[in-house]
């Protein structure tokens, strides 16, 4: 089993602690006055999504965590679980609705996506940044309502409803942040 030395720390190092994976999301090095290094570190627990904070002597090790990521396809939903493909090993994984988080609300079938993989079960996935999706449904625009940044609620192909400006009317497509669930623009169109 691969192990990282203390001067081997960085942010973004993905570690097992107790058989459990680990980020390093933040990494401060610390000398005092006496003694060793100390190597101070807030590590996201990859399963749970918590955060913990660890202080680590210079010369101590952690272990690798054996996580790997690859492009996965979203193939369907079966109940509340998820089932996605590896695009290289046609692997099918599937996924509770708690593993895949808000992100439901911008899956398409047959979309890419990031998945990663710990001890082969997967532990989360990630859509593409930005997705272009259909407006399924929203109320007309109002006449002679031309504020700037008046928004209404709109209803996407996924089931999902997000806000975007009063101009975007029903059968349209829109740019959406999956990050932030956020409108950009309208765009033409499935890519």
């Amino acid at each position: 089993m691969t192990t990282y030395n203390t001067s081997e720390f960085k942010k973004g190092l993905k570690v097992q602690i107790d058989g459990t994976p680990f980020l390093m999301v933040e990494m401060n090095f610390r000398k005092p006055g006496k003694g060793n290094a100390l190597y101070e570190c807030k590590l996201k627990n990859l399963l749970r999504g918590t955060v913990v904070d660890r202080t680590y002597r210079a010369g101590q090790t952690l272990e690798a965590a054996d996580i790997s990521e690859f492009t996965a396809q979203y193939l369907y939903r079966q109940g509340d679980n998820y089932v996605f493909m590896n695009n290289s090993s046609y692997e099918q994984y599937e996924l509770t609705a708690e593993q895949v988080g808000d992100y439901w609300k911008f899956l398409k079938e047959g979309m890419d996506c990031q998945m990663m993989v710990f001890n082969d079960a997967p532990i989360t996935v990630s859509p593409p940044n930005h997705v272009v999706l259909k407006v399924e449904y929203t109320e007309p625009a109002v006449k002679g309502n031309t504020a700037t940044n008046v928004q209404k609620p709109v209803h996407l192909e996924t089931g999902a409803e997000i806000l975007a400006p009063a101009f975007v009317e029903t059968g349209e497509y829109i740019r959406v942040d999956t990050r932030t669930g956020e409108y950009i623009e309208r765009a033409k169109g499935p890519e």
